[in-house]
């Protein structure tokens, strides 16, 4: 069974696009311009379910048109409205030159200065200008941490760890 911190989220299936199994597949990351899989996980009913893509095409930056193998009806398409969609981490190339905000949930924070895990990513508020790194601490409590590229010393994606070099005094905000 695959677990939650094997994936990343990157969309959301919508609804069936003709009657022949197709639907249409919103997605928040471009990985489908990196990297070529095989497979997607949608979310049934908390569950990780593999489905194999048959075929996909574009109708514009954030929709794709998509066929599951054994997805041949728009009553089965029907059943996945709404549904999830992860991308499994292990079919990434691990280059962090292109690594997207996406792909950084679940990843640990560390303090350059005190090489103390700060938190881990539950979240990723990119709605403003400044990007900011929402993390759950060890003690249960949340704390925003701006995801600036010049604070960011080095991410090891292996490891899941991002190392930054946190302002002082941000941390007790």
């Amino acid at each position: 069974m695959i677990r939650r911190d094997e994936v990343y989220r990157i969309g959301r299936i919508g609804k069936p696009h003709g009657v022949k199994g197709e639907m249409t597949f919103q997605f928040d990351d471009d990985v489908f311009d990196r990297v070529e899989s095989d497979y997607l996980f949608i979310e049934i009913d908390g569950i990780l379910v593999p489905f194999f893509i048959s075929e996909y095409r574009f109708r514009s930056n954030e929709t794709a048109l998509v066929t599951f193998e054994d997805i041949v009806s728009e009553e089965q398409a029907k059943e996945l409205t709404g549904c999830d969609v992860y991308f499994p981490n292990q079919e990434l190339d691990g280059d962090e030159d292109e690594i997207s905000w996406a792909e950084l949930i679940g990843y640990r924070i560390v303090d350059a200065n005190s090489n103390d895990v700060v938190g881990t990513i539950d979240c990723i508020d990119d709605t403003t200008i400044n990007t900011l790194f929402e993390l759950s601490q060890t003690d249960g409590t949340e704390l925003l941490v701006p995801a600036s590229p010049e604070i960011i010393t080095n991410i090891d994606v292996e490891q899941r760890i991002i190392t930054m070099n946190i302002p002082e005094g941000l941390l007790n905000l």
